[in-house]
């Protein structure tokens, strides 16, 4: 093969020439922090205040563009017009492409049923929320226009009410907000995801969120459940009622919510048939973890199940097997699949560009902080049309005065332009006053007309001062708002599609089939377990350990108990009492960090039994802090076998307690000092990893070394070791000796 020539050799630009740039191909070293800063944050921020979050008006820039584009288009009041023809109309304003732009149209349009008040009135197949499988049909083949509840959005966009800005290529202007008459961000759902943050706002019903805005203007110590009762959701469903959440919502912009779908039983088909479901799920995920659940042999009391949603809305049709109790069967199902879901609140959006969680509360105060500037700046461009009109009838009144003297200096005048300097110097008006005189029809130059033209004068000057007043006036701007809030409620409220369940049932669980009696448990110091029934130990009470062995729990309990095992490494593995097998006394018993798949090293310190969790765990370290941790921190609804972080590992464990109650604690040190002190002395901590407080006062190289619950006679006969208040010394205690091991009886089931 022919060798390639090679071509002429590359060189640098030479120092001095255009091409020549200081710096350029040099690798300069810098932190990564300073990389992302400079490289990767303007893209968060970017994609945080352009794309994601809504702002106060309730939209994305997404939205705003389509709705503004349509409102151009003349379709708040005109025909439909085919969906294509919208979104090729769109991209003047958004660049983002025509699949993007037709998508926020689809999620807008009454058709899909996402929002609670649709924006976009739909001809054709708009796809449904609900379901995956029901797309859209192209834009070419769907029609739309805006809903008359778009009048709200852009009554006043005309008057400068809002800021507008110039298009991506500086061919047209936007506006960066719609003065939107109601606080529609309450009104329709708006979810986004964002760089490192993300949003999620509930629905809320109109009716009720104009009369909670009204009933806030009026008294700002209003509570707002008493107005606004919860989110309304577009699918509808009921709605969990839980006040204390609901508060917290509307005061900090989170939380969560429980919804469940809504169902009906006919008894001549022996079927349940679903007609509204939660909106963070979808018909086709409902019946796949149905289905799920049957092949699973969790749910044994379904003969079938099917999709029957049609033209006449959704439905999902459940075949009961004969027999069953369908409220039951719901209850179950709510428990297992998305017919019960959780709504996760994150009132996040942008107030002047940056993102901010808002409760309902602020974001009713934001709100209107936005409508009072838009009514201010519309007041203000009325006040400044009415001046310029009564500018120019002054001059109109002049003119009044001697129409013979105007005609004639108008005639007189040989050159055009200078008719309106003639009329300036002839009867002392402006440019302007003079421009107007100059340009009226010869037909309107009589008496007449003059003078039906300057009796408007004290119409406007009446109307300039009402309008002054007005915008000098906070509280007639609140009436106003009040009476436009009124307006919406009564044209567009809605009855609530979401039910408030103040009190639903209780989710049934299948029931426990554990045998249970009673039996004791004894651990011993090396991590062996035993459970032994009372007729065992009546035979043989002799226990069998390794040598070097002893005993160090023994707990009455039953079969049915919850054990929590806590290990030197922090952890609780929690197991149920059942998972043991019955044993006696002559065998060693099982070993269980190996039957609960303990981390290697891994041992045993302590152990609980528990029925329902209530009581504390106490916990003593060797710097003489103790922590009181309830035992419901234990607790989960999924049923975790491990727990990390069970307590403090800041300081070594020196015992753990498991009381039903306060009790006294005796507290012993290296050095031979001891206290007594009940427990109520110590606040319970939610967080299991506490380090807890002080109870000891320790000496220099000495520890906390000991501590064991003591009876009230103890503590009485033992009085002088008693303290009021913690931490204390305590006083030497040589003579008393230590239980050898702790023998409580747990509280039976």
């Amino acid at each position: 093969m022919p060798r390639k020539k090679k071509g002429p050799e590359k060189t640098a630009p030479k120092k001095g020439t255009d091409a020549y740039i200081e710096g350029a191909g040099t690798v300069v070293e810098e932190p990564i922090t300073v990389t992302l800063e400079k490289n990767y944050m303007p893209y968060a921020m970017s994609v945080i205040v352009s794309r994601a979050f809504p702002e106060i008006d309730g939209f994305k820039p997404s939205h705003r563009k389509l709705l503004y584009t349509m409102y151009k288009m003349g379709l708040l009041t005109g025909p439909l017009t085919k969906s294509a023809n919208i979104v090729g109309q769109t991209m003047k304003l958004n660049p983002h492409g025509d699949a993007a732009i037709y998508e926020t149209m689809v999620r807008l349009a009454r058709g899909n049923e996402s929002l609670l008040h649709p924006y976009v009135q739909s001809k054709g197949n708009f796809g449904k929320a609900y379901s995956k499988n029901m797309a859209y049909a192209a834009s070419r083949y769907t029609e739309a226009k805006l809903e008359p509840i778009c009048n709200e959005l852009f009554r006043e966009i005309d008057r400068d009410t809002v800021d507008f800005v110039p298009n991506y290529d500086n061919t047209m202007t936007e506006p960066v907000l719609l003065p939107v008459t109601f606080p529609s961000i309450l009104v329709n759902a708006n979810v986004g995801i964002g760089v490192s943050m993300a949003s999620a706002i509930c629905p809320f019903n109109l009716s009720e969120v104009c009369d909670g805005v009204i009933s806030l203007m009026r008294n700002p110590e209003h509570d707002l459940l008493n107005s606004i009762k919860g989110p309304d959701f577009p699918g509808g469903g009921y709605l969990i009622y839980d006040e204390e959440e609901l508060d917290r919502i509307f005061k900090t912009g989170k939380g969560s919510l429980k919804v469940r779908a809504k169902y009906g039983f006919d008894k001549s088909a022996n079927c349940l048939e679903i007609t509204e479901i939660p909106s963070t799920t979808t018909v086709e995920a409902i019946i796949e973890k149905i289905v799920s659940l049957i092949k699973e042999g969790k749910v044994r009391e379904i003969a079938f199940v099917r999709d029957e949603t049609d033209i006449n809305g959704l439905k999902i049709a459940i075949d009961v097997k004969r027999g069953v109790d369908p409220d039951k069967l719901m209850s179950k199902l709510y428990k297992l699949t998305p017919l019960q879901d959780t709504y996760s609140c994150n009132f996040n959006l942008l107030v002047n560009g940056y993102p901010k969680v808002l409760g309902v509360y602020d974001i009713i105060k934001e709100w209107l902080t936005f409508r009072k500037g838009c009514i201010k700046r519309g007041v203000t461009f009325d006040l400044k049309k009415k001046k310029d009109k009564l500018h120019l009838l002054k001059g109109l009144e002049k003119i009044l005065l001697d129409i013979d003297k105007a005609i004639k200096i108008v005639r007189e005048t040989e050159e055009e332009e200078d008719v309106v300097p003639n009329l300036m110097i002839g009867f002392s008006i402006d440019e302007i006053q003079a421009e107007y005189v100059a340009e009226i029809k010869l037909r309107h130059l009589n008496r007449e007309y003059i003078l039906n033209r300057t009796k408007e004068i004290n119409e406007i000057l009446e109307q300039i001062n009402d309008l002054e007043e007005l915008l000098d006036s906070d509280r007639r701007i609140k009436s106003l708002i009040i009476d436009q809030l009124k307006e919406v409620s009564k044209k567009y409220g809605q009855p609530r599609k979401t039910q408030i369940v103040d009190k639903p049932a209780e989710v049934e669980t299948e029931p426990d089939e554990t045998p249970d009696y009673p039996c004791r448990f004894f651990l011993s110091r090396s991590g062996y377990f035993k459970k032994i029934t009372p007729q065992s130990l009546r035979m043989s009470g002799v226990q069998k350990l390794k040598e070097g062995d002893d005993i160090t729990l023994e707990v009455d309990g039953t079969n049915k108990a919850d054990l929590l095992f806590f290990t030197d490494m922090a952890n609780v593995y929690k197991a149920k009492a059942s998972q043991f097998d019955d044993t006696k006394a002559s065998v060693i018993g099982d070993f269980v960090p190996a039957k609960l798949g303990f981390d290697d090293g891994e041992n045993v310190r302590a152990m609980a039994v528990t029925y329902d969790y209530s009581g504390f765990a106490l916990f003593f370290f060797e710097n003489g802090k103790a922590a009181k941790v309830p035992l419901n921190a234990y607790e989960t609804k999924t049923n975790r076998k491990k727990l990390s972080k069970a307590f403090s590992s800041k300081s070594p464990l020196v015992t753990a307690l498991f009381v039903d109650d306060n009790r006294f604690v005796m507290a012993r040190s290296s050095n031979g000092r001891a206290i007594i002190f009940n427990t109520a002395m110590i606040s319970p901590k939610t967080t299991r990893d506490t380090q807890g407080v002080q109870v000891m006062t320790l000496k220099a190289r000495s520890v906390l070394s000991r501590a064991y619950v003591v009876t009230d006679e103890q503590a009485k006969e033992l009085s002088k070791f008693k303290v009021k208040n913690i931490p204390a010394a305590g006083c030497f205690a040589k003579d008393i000796e230590d239980p050898d091991q702790v023998t409580f009886d747990t509280p039976q089931e």
